[in-house]
């Protein structure tokens, strides 16, 4: 008799079903687990044994060959564990086989029994849900699980309760969707003192998902505009919602099951390595890219950075997709980001004051920047200059409009370009638009043109900084809650992409 379990094994953020099979026949004595698992889900054996002890429940005298199928994927995770003991069990006849094959099951085992919580368990019952199964995990992961709410979640403590269940002694109830995590207090750009410019460029950039590059010298003011940006962006839809979780499910970051609205903010250090930023390593996890998907990363010292980290953000910031390329597999994750980076004009970070700059100038400023390649520069969309405040100003009133009010306007501005970009695949704001879709949308009047036309030969726009200019000016123009685009919005859609001139 062959009993069937079944779990899954992630690529990326897609889980793929993984059947359980356990055989028992006559021969010496023994527990083998085959179908290329890893090093933690081969110890799964031991740690099956001790659970089973635990509940004085005997394996018997006989070879015990556990298999998981489809052979050729690999299998990593101490979440085969349940689903390897529930075959088992269901081989020995004490759970019945029908019901144990009516679940996907993920959880690691103690050796005492208890159920500990694994990674992954949202898009397990995404998997669950699509093959009309329920799913039981461990009962730290039920209501992060139960946020799917297309299939029923069991959420056991320990094998006992799942023993339990199956054989209808203590039936378990559905976990419940965990709590819509609060946000911290939001930060108020009113609290930023003069940087007006800065301000505009964090309001379109936010509007539609421009990508924006601060020059500035020390305490400036770049990182405190930067995480100021969380509070002018819109909340997380549903769909968002579960998109972002389910990766930052993968990572272990979603607390006591809780999904939150807010859209992700990260900010790495510049000593992070390819792998953190990127995605990959053990595990080929994703990285601060993809955990920043529908939200914010904020690069400071951004020409710190490794030159081959900062040229891999490349492919990310135009697909929407990152490919971590592994021997034996290639795992994709999704990485739509607002790329928001800051800089030093050089390396001492003085370069515009005389009297504190090193003895290189220029030539400092020009090496310091150069390190940020011609076609990385060209995918910013918004670059701008972020002066040193003086300090008489800082005892003057707050100035400005409140993160509040420049909200409502972010938010205004996205929902007409969701409105605009219904029947789109994958397309939800203006800086994702391209091809004959841009020219239809964001085509200038007749002024607007001839300016454009003006700008482009006068300072050599790339093709890719000519449809980025429209697409900031489409945004700039939804700002003003205009059905077209003026020579106006071109103006300062121009002006925000000339700003630094370190390529076009």
């Amino acid at each position: 008799m062959v009993a069937r379990a079944y779990t899954v094994a992630f690529e990326g953020v897609d889980a793929r079903m993984v059947e359980v099979q356990c055989a028992i026949a006559p021969g010496m004595p023994g527990f083998a687990i085959v179908g290329l698992p890893d090093k933690a889900v081969s110890e799964a054996r031991e740690r099956v044994r001790a659970a089973l002890n635990g509940l004085a429940i005997a394996l018997p005298s006989k070879k015990i060959t556990v298999n998981l199928s489809p052979a050729d994927l690999p299998k990593e995770g101490s979440h085969f564990d349940l689903p390897i003991a529930l075959a088992l069990l269901a081989a020995i006849e004490i759970l019945p086989s029908d019901a144990v094959a009516g679940c996907v099951a993920l959880g690691e085992l103690s050796l005492d029994g208890r159920l500990v919580p694994v990674v992954g368990a949202l898009p397990a019952a995404l998997a669950a849900a699509a093959e009309e199964r329920a799913l039981i995990c461990p009962r730290a992961c039920g209501a992060e699980a139960a946020w799917v709410g297309a299939t029923a979640v069991f959420a056991p403590s320990t094998l006992a309760e799942t023993i339990g269940h199956f054989t209808g002694r203590q039936p378990l109830t559905p976990a419940e969707p965990g709590e819509v995590t609060q946000t911290g207090t939001i930060r108020d750009l009113r609290d930023v003192k003069g940087q007006e410019r800065a301000k505009r460029a964090l309001e379109i950039a936010a509007a539609g998902r421009h990508h924006l590059l601060m020059v500035g010298p020390p305490g400036s003011g770049k990182s405190m505009l930067a995480a100021r940006i969380p509070g002018i962006l819109p909340p997380l839809s549903a769909a968002e919602a579960l998109e972002t979780s389910m990766i930052h499910s993968l990572s272990g970051l979603l607390s006591e099951g809780g999904i939150s609205r807010a859209r992700p903010f990260r900010e790495p250090h510049h000593t992070a390595s390819m792998a953190a930023i990127v995605g990959g390593g053990r595990g080929a996890k994703p990285g601060e890219i993809s955990l920043a998907h529908n939200g914010v990363l904020f690069m400071d010292e951004f020409p710190e950075f490794s030159r081959a980290v900062l040229e891999t953000l490349r492919q990310p910031i135009e697909t929407g997709e990152v490919v971590v390329a592994r021997a034996n597999a290639h795992i994709r994750y999704p990485c739509r980001f607002l790329l928001v980076a800051a800089a030093n004009p050089c390396k001492c970070g003085y370069l515009s004051d005389p009297s504190r700059a090193c003895a290189r100038v220029p030539n400092c400023g020009e090496d310091y920047l150069g390190k940020i390649s011609g076609p990385l520069m060209d995918r910013f969309d918004l670059r701008i200059e972020v002066p040193a405040v003086a300090y008489s100003d800082l005892d003057l009133p707050a100035t400005g409009e409140s993160t509040a009010v420049i909200a409502k306007r972010v938010i205004a501005a996205r929902d007409r370009q969701l409105a605009r970009f219904e029947g789109h695949a994958n397309i939800r704001v203006n800086a994702e638009a391209e091809g004959a879709l841009l020219e239809n949308i964001a085509a200038p009047d007749t002024e607007g043109r001839a300016l454009l036309a003006r700008v482009a030969d006068r300072f050599g726009l790339t093709a890719r900084g000519y449809h980025r200019v429209l697409r900031v000016a489409r945004t700039i123009a939804d700002l003003d809650a205009a059905d077209r685009v003026a020579a106006p919005h071109i103006a300062e859609a121009v002006s925000f992409r000339l700003s630094l001139r370190v390529g076009q």
